[in-house]
């Protein structure tokens, strides 16, 4: 039984002609809402995640598959219509590899040093691999000799490198990308603009070896997630029929449920599957932040 806006109320949706309509009532059903309608609409916080240090790789993803299903069911969704990406940034190969036996294939890195070594010994899975970190422009042909998405472009500058780098193999499947949008305008992260994405979706959409496939953002903590969210759904809604696109990416571990409750298909989890991360190694190269481009 799906949930009907007559067991919570309207509300609005995103990408409403990319999943299954609504139900329509005449009235107040009369059937008792199914369980995970009991739920508030605006509840502060996501379902909790196990997080407990005996809980396995496969049990927390399958936990979290359910949480997001049950989200997307309360949203008028198809249960698939959320993307898990599993964020496997300071995870080593074997935590891969357990999440990849228990059904993963999505898998999130923010540091291209760190990511290139994984990727290379983890050749032999059929994984797709997102970057989500900051864009440096000398990283560029790495990125797309090595990556299946990009979630952080927000320069026609990286846009034409990646171009460049993905072109010169012929072979090569389009990379696909996502602008990242700065919609809180914090001066302190990167992102375009919202006034600015469709300009620079109109320098980009073209490009050879590319496949311009939606919108991205990291939020400010500080700022209520669903008040980002749906700025973000806004201009997704009004610019989506323009250029084809099918990709929110939006959504963390302390904000999935918003994120999900407004329009995204792609959410990226990482310490809430493979528990803590290790401690960083005495030697290891400083690195900075995902916080977009500089």
């Amino acid at each position: 039984m799906r949930c009907s806006r007559a067991h919570r109320g309207a509300s609005n949706f995103a990408n409403e002609s990319s999943f299954s309509q609504p139900e329509t009532s005449p009235g107040p059903s009369s059937e008792p809402a199914p369980p995970w309608c009991v739920a508030p609409v605006n509840a502060a916080q996501p379902p909790a995640l196990d997080n407990h240090p005996t809980a396995s790789i496969a049990e927390r993803i399958s936990q979290a598959r359910s949480a997001i299903e049950a989200l997307a069911l309360a949203a008028d969704r198809e249960p698939g219509a959320v993307t898990l990406i599993a964020v496997s940034k300071k995870q080593p190969e074997a935590a891969i590899r357990e999440a990849y036996t228990a059904g993963q294939r999505h898998f999130g890195e923010n540091y291209l040093n760190e990511a290139e070594p994984k990727l290379a010994a983890l050749h032999d899975l059929p994984l797709i691999w997102h970057f989500i970190g900051r864009i440096q422009s000398n990283k560029t042909r790495s990125l797309a000799q090595h990556f299946d998405w990009v979630h952080t472009v927000d320069r026609l500058k990286i846009a034409q490198r990646l171009s460049d780098a993905r072109a010169r193999d012929p072979g090569a499947v389009p990379l696909n990308l996502c602008l990242q949008v700065n919609i809180d305008d914090d001066p302190n992260k990167g992102g375009v603009a919202a006034a600015g994405v469709r300009a620079l979706a109109d320098d980009i959409v073209n490009l050879p070896g590319l496949r311009l496939r939606g919108l991205m953002t990291i939020l400010d903590p500080e700022r209520a997630p669903a008040e980002g969210f749906a700025s973000l759904q806004t201009l997704f809604d009004k610019l989506a029929p323009d250029y084809g696109w099918d990709t929110l990416s939006m959504g963390m571990s302390g904000d999935y449920d918003a994120a999900i409750r407004h329009g995204a298909t792609q959410v990226r989890l990482g310490t809430a599957l493979f528990g803590p991360r290790p401690p960083a190694t005495p030697n290891a190269p400083e690195t900075i932040p995902a916080k977009g481009n500089p």
